[in-house]
């Protein structure tokens, strides 16, 4: 499994990046899944344009370890976006230490001090049985974009560690799809639910439900003028 836009160092928009987008939050300081997007900043007047935009709960705040300190709790499940180029989705598999740190890194074949990726004969769901069982790496995906209702807000950027995103980016060749668009790149960007009954292993027969991201390309984007 090879995977795409496998970054080397910070995205060149990641200083001017306004808010994040998030799938979650935290429950008592536990993870918790949203089914709409929540959306983080330090600017005030990002907080409220959102919320005009989006809906769902006025901007608060959140103890926040950076300095996107405002949150807001949307009403929308599925956002249009444009994306400046093929560049701006990245991914990679990270093996992170107990420390917080990476161990490695790796696009799925090879790992970034340039040595062959261990696992890479795997399938994808070997991959993500061995991040579960923290032996392995884990999905680290990001996303740079603007909203299209209202590109002049500036940038926002998606990260999540979602295998499904991963699994949808390879079976609907999202890469090549991303560099056939001559230009910006219309998407949009939803919280799909998922809900099926276990056929086979540990919870056969029990209802399995989850959100997942994801990311469908669109074509070129409408020409805009962003100052």
């Amino acid at each position: 499994m090879m995977l795409f836009g496998v970054p080397a160092g910070p995205h060149p928009l990641n200083d001017d990046v306004v808010g994040r987008f998030r799938s979650g939050y935290q429950l008592n300081d536990r993870p918790a899944a949203l089914t709409e997007w929540r959306v983080t900043t330090g600017d005030p007047e990002v907080a409220s344009a959102i919320y005009d935009l989006l809906g769902g709960d006025a901007p608060q705040e959140w103890p926040a370890k950076g300095e996107d300190n405002l949150e807001v709790f949307t009403a929308s499940k599925e956002i249009d976006v444009i994306i400046d180029s093929p560049k701006s989705v990245r991914q990679r598999l990270v093996l992170w230490g107990r420390n917080g740190k990476p161990i490695y890194t790796t696009d799925g074949e090879t790992k970034d001090d340039g040595t062959p990726d261990p696992d890479a004969h795997l399938s994808l769901q070997e991959r993500k049985q061995r991040s579960r069982d923290g032996v392995g790496p884990t999905p680290d995906v990001e996303v740079y974009f603007r909203l299209k209702e209202q590109p002049d807000l500036g940038v926002f950027k998606f990260q999540t560690g979602s295998w499904s995103l991963v699994q949808d980016f390879a079976y609907n060749d999202t890469e090549a799809k991303l560099e056939e668009v001559d230009g910006k790149i219309a998407a949009t960007l939803k919280l799909e639910e998922v809900s099926f009954t276990a056929k086979n292993g540990p919870r056969a027969g029990q209802l399995v439900q989850y959100t997942k991201p994801v990311l469908t390309v669109k074509g070129a984007a409408a020409s805009t003028v962003v100052h």
